[in-house]
């Protein structure tokens, strides 16, 4: 059996319809950060994604695309939020030593201007580069108290956040 697909920009996104009735629909979002760990809400940036793929039911894929910012669902209580930062930076101290940051040793993956944030990678082991969530009537299906956080670990940069909702569309008419 053979299927086909057809593709078209949407935006800054870009929907694939399968012939089969699954379309996917894929968009990145982009956030300037703050020094880490600190926590962005992008919930309803994520559920505005969602809503532009005209996907109803199926799930949506959030992705960071960095090895020092990570993506978690949690609470956004800000003394939790607190208490979460001091928890990654007691796990993965900045002043620990780590290898990855003798740059009198390393070779791969050099940078200019590279900073030492081995506590960075160290923090990410212990969360996650993406979530998935379920898509119902157009709207991401979380519970009451959560939120989808870009967790940024390292300095402040552009950080990229690509979001992927695979499902079927809204019927026709």
């Amino acid at each position: 059996m053979t299927s086909t697909y057809t593709g078209e920009a949407i935006g800054d996104g870009r929907l694939i319809r399968g012939s089969g009735g699954v379309h996917v629909y894929t968009e990145t979002l982009r956030y300037q950060t703050e020094d880490g760990p600190s926590f962005i809400d992008i919930s309803e940036d994520v559920n505005e994604v969602v809503q532009r793929s005209g996907i109803a039911f199926g799930t949506a894929t959030i992705f960071s695309r960095h090895t020092t910012a990570a993506i978690r669902i949690n609470e956004h209580e800000p003394l939790l939020l607190r208490d979460l930062a001091r928890l990654l930076r007691r796990v993965a101290p900045q002043d620990t030593y780590y290898e990855h940051n003798d740059f009198s040793r390393r070779t791969v993956n050099m940078n200019p201007g590279e900073c030492a944030n081995g506590h960075s990678h160290a923090q990410h082991l212990f969360l996650s580069t993406s979530e998935t969530v379920p898509v119902m009537d157009s709207r991401l299906v979380i519970g009451t108290w959560q939120s989808i956080f870009l967790v940024e670990l390292d300095h402040p940069r552009p950080r990229q956040v690509l979001v992927t909702v695979m499902g079927i569309p809204h019927p026709q008419g």
